[in-house]
């Protein structure tokens, strides 16, 4: 999925993601990783939003960077 704000705003977003959310990046990163196997982005992104009540700017930025990190992985 190709987002629809800069790098610089979703850098910002996932800076506010625990005192927006009350929960750190590396704990949303194993709740999606524990969650249900979604190959869409959006499917990942739609179940945070119903589950864990987290609005829809705050869960794309969660399973974006959670993407990034995981390919980065894959490329070390």
């Amino acid at each position: 999925m190709t987002l629809h704000h800069s790098e610089e705003t979703h850098a910002n977003l996932v800076a506010r993601v625990p005192g927006a959310t009350g929960r750190e990046l590396k704990d949303w990163f194993a709740i999606v990783q524990d969650g249900p196997s979604f190959t869409r982005f959006e499917d990942r992104v739609h179940w945070l939003q119903d589950e864990y009540d987290v609005s829809h700017g705050y869960a794309t930025a969660i399973v974006h960077e959670y993407d990034k990190q995981k390919a980065a992985r894959r490329h070390t």
